[in-house]
């Protein structure tokens, strides 16, 4: 990093004197107005996982699939659910090194040509089950390739004011992923034959190829600039999308210095080996906080809406694919709704106590969710079959609050630039784990025990909000170059101290 202006780590200089930070409006900003536009062509990636999570539950649904399939159902569904998750896992091993690399614009887009082919080999004419499944491993695979790569550009290229809210946008556009494909799913019930769900399944491939046109014509990341090299392209990018144009505006001097700073000390300590995640309490921290995330986000009751509407309906007497079809897509529209509230709320409410809300509600929701459960099943009661339908809508709600919008928004600010690649990766090969898990399990666990298997998820949801309460610091209101400052307090280095002081002092005065 020859160009970047600090001579030698023991003797970079001071930080700049903290700034305080004036309202940025992005709407009366013009650079940060093109910028925000060009952001949802990254944020088609979480729309693409969006889609593959609700479309599997949709066809579940179709008659003809099932039929085609022929009618899988406990162990053998939840084989088909889960093996994209294979390919996720597999992607571990190249994601990170593409993003850190080729750079997370190249990272975003070149997913996509995996995920077209999977779409593919799933419908071409003599798709056999073996071919649907292996075209599943390729989506898996290529979305993790663009999901590892596409919320580090997000997260930094946004303003500092704004990333808490661009950055859980991204993930909660995984919900019109999901509309899309509830309700073209609904609209080929009345098809004839397989193309009843060949043509829903054709249409994963519709969001990459648009993201691998236009991800070309979103700026690079200016930190990834800066650690290869290219200061004078990052810094240019911070003044077209951060200052209009203006080459000496005071913000963007003092933001480029401190990730100059930032960097340069993070690559003089920094390890190649996913060892360092181990090696330092305050990255032991991070990763089990990654970890608990990505845990969470999949196994908190949520993936039997996600993958199995289909056979919970049933147990509740809902028995016709199209009134199936029409909650599958009534659902993933009020979770998108909320979701989209929840992102315009987090700088104000903070990342910890939106999850300790969600949680405290999920776990309220799924008591009474199995309870109704239990009427239904011993007394066939009909109040309490729709009272269940009632409970899965407001649960989906009040998960909305903080998954899946803060999965990537919390894992991407508590990892620092060197190993924010990695790190990321890990979330999702966590999220994939325990996706793998949850889908091959819960199919078998409904079909043998039926609602008393939601006993379990009330016991993880109960730890869950310990957890949230007592692990989780908050990371709101804090530069994305400071935040590593709340793990590695006892850290000696200048930058980290000095970065410290300035936190201490200023965190309740800012409004990121």
């Amino acid at each position: 990093m020859k160009n970047v202006p600090v001579e030698h780590v023991k003797n970079a200089p001071t930080p700049a004197p903290a700034l305080e930070w004036e309202a940025v409006s992005w709407i009366r900003h013009p650079g940060l107005r093109k910028l925000y536009l060009l952001m949802p062509i990254l944020f088609l990636a979480s729309t693409t996982r969006g889609y593959d999570a609700s479309l599997l539950n949709g066809l579940q649904t179709v008659p003809a699939w099932r039929d085609y399939f022929g009618h899988p159902q406990g162990s053998e569904l939840g084989l088909i659910s889960a093996t994209s998750q294979f390919g996720s896992l597999a992607a571990i091993l190249v994601a990170p090194y593409i993003a850190d690399r080729y750079g997370r614009k190249f990272g975003a887009g070149i997913g996509n040509l995996f995920i077209i082919v999977g779409a593919i080999i799933q419908v071409v004419p003599g798709t056999t089950k073996g071919m649907f499944m292996g075209g599943r491993v390729l989506l898996g695979f290529g979305s993790n390739i663009s999901e590892a790569a596409a919320p580090l550009l997000v997260v930094e290229l946004a303003h500092p004011q704004h990333r808490g809210t661009v950055s859980a946008l991204f993930n909660v556009v995984f919900y019109i992923g999901a509309i899309l494909a509830a309700w073209t799913v609904y609209g080929c019930l009345n098809l004839d034959g397989n193309i009843a769900w060949r043509v829903p399944t054709a249409l994963q491939a519709a969001m990459p190829c648009i993201q691998i046109v236009l991800v070309w014509f979103v700026p690079e990341s200016p930190r990834w600039l800066i650690s290869k090299d290219r200061c004078e392209e990052a810094r240019a990018i911070l003044d077209k999308y951060h200052a209009n144009g203006d080459q000496i505006n005071a913000f963007v001097e003092h933001e480029f210095r401190e990730i100059c700073e930032t960097l340069r000390l993070e690559a003089a300590q920094s390890k190649s080996s996913w060892l360092v995640f181990v090696q330092t309490r305050g990255n032991r921290k991070r990763l089990l906080l990654v970890l608990l995330v990505a845990f969470f986000s999949q196994c908190s009751g949520n993936g039997l809406i996600s993958y199995y509407l289909h056979s919970i309906l049933e147990l509740v007497g809902i028995m016709k694919a199209s009134e199936q079809a029409l909650i599958n897509g009534a659902i993933t529209i009020w979770g998108f709704i909320i979701g989209i509230v929840a992102s315009l709320v987090v700088d104000r409410f903070g990342r910890r106590n939106l999850f300790l809300f969600a949680s405290s509600g999920m776990l309220v929701v799924f008591s009474i969710w199995t309870a109704c459960s239990a009427v239904y099943t011993e007394k066939n009661d009909a109040n309490a079959g729709k009272a269940v339908i009632g409970m899965m809508f407001l649960f989906n709600g009040v998960i909305g609050w903080a998954f899946p919008g803060l999965i990537m928004t919390y894992t991407t600010e508590i990892l620092p630039y060197h190993i924010r690649a990695k790190g990321v990766a890990l979330c999702w090969a966590f999220i994939s784990i325990a996706s793998l898990v949850n889908q091959y399990v819960n199919p078998i666990g409904l079909q043998t025990i039926a609602w008393k298997y939601y006993f379990v998820y009330i016991a993880i949801l109960a730890i869950e909000v310990l957890t949230f309460y007592f692990v989780f610091p908050e990371t709101k209101g804090i530069p994305l170059e400071e935040v590593a400052m709340v793990f590695d307090k006892d850290t000696l280095n200048p930058i980290y101290t000095a970065h410290g002081s300035r936190h201490d002092t200023q965190t309740n005065r800012r409004k990121e």
